[in-house]
């Protein structure tokens, strides 16, 4: 099975480069399942219930989020019957949507997971590991098992992927907006890369403009918030991975980005 996971969406400019590119790239990849970060894709933060089916008629199968899940306060009127959105499965005391969900891809079963870090990162959450614990306790198993780690800090997504190898079929980090060169594949079967990257701008901080971020980190401004850029040459960064359909472990995983339209970058991989 070929999967082809987009790194967190930032806005409209993001949500149109991915629209824009994912047909093209659907077929030349080959590609099964498609998965996109999307808790960035609404002005930066959060996620309307707009943007979120207009990333499904873009021709995503599963939209994961992350620490901004809720920056749209909207999310709680729709998310109970957002059938392809996830949100991270270890949120405390929100029993709203869910954190795991199976997809059937022609009689095979697909797991998307969504988890949220812990380190650096302000949100009170569930124990990782504890919340995954859970799941497989309460869940039928499938081979294949996706998990999108939305966390700040590299090293505690491997040693996440480390605990989880031969768990899952891939864990694949998300938050930091850039895209990394360490695709592995463990010793279990289980494909890792510490950040998918992002899909926005590409001359830009993280997806927003460099000046609206200068102002506040190295100025000192407090008024006004970061701004996405919305005219801009795009970033489009997502990851390549194939599994194995029967044993559910990772045969081959790549980073790959285009800039304006064009691969920049993963072409020796493949």
């Amino acid at each position: 099975m070929k999967i082809l996971f987009f790194g967190d969406i930032v806005g409209r400019l993001g949500l149109e480069a991915v629209a824009s590119l994912l047909p093209k790239l659907a077929k030349e990849y080959d590609a099964d399942f498609i998965i996109a970060n999307g808790e960035n894709v609404s002005k930066g933060r959060g996620i309307t219930e707009s943007d979120y089916e207009a990333l499904l008629d873009a021709g995503v199968d599963a939209v994961t989020l992350g620490n901004h899940w809720n920056d749209k306060k909207q999310i709680v009127n729709y998310i109970d019957y957002a059938d392809c959105l996830i949100r991270p499965i270890n949120l405390i005391d929100f029993d709203h949507g869910v954190g795991s969900a199976v997809f059937d891809l022609d009689g095979i079963p697909v797991r998307v997971t969504n988890i949220l870090g812990q380190a650096f990162m302000k949100e009170n959450v569930k124990s990782p590991y504890q919340a995954m614990n859970e799941l497989f306790l309460e869940e039928e198993p499938t081979a294949i098992h996706i998990v999108d780690y939305h966390a700040e800090s590299t090293s505690e997504k491997q040693v996440f992927a480390h605990w989880a190898d031969g768990k899952v079929s891939a864990v694949i980090g998300t938050h930091t907006h850039v895209q990394t060169n360490d695709p592995i594949i463990l010793s279990g079967g289980t494909g890792y890369l510490s950040d998918a990257g992002m899909c926005g701008a590409h001359d830009s901080i993280i997806g927003f403009t460099p000046d609206s971020v200068l102002k506040k980190i190295v100025y000192g401004e407090t008024e006004g918030r970061f701004e996405v850029a919305e005219k801009a040459e795009t970033l489009v960064c997502f990851v390549y991975i194939e599994i194995d359909e029967l044993s559910g472990k990772c045969i081959r995983i790549a980073p790959i980005s285009y800039i304006g339209g064009k691969c920049s970058h993963g072409e020796n991989h493949l």
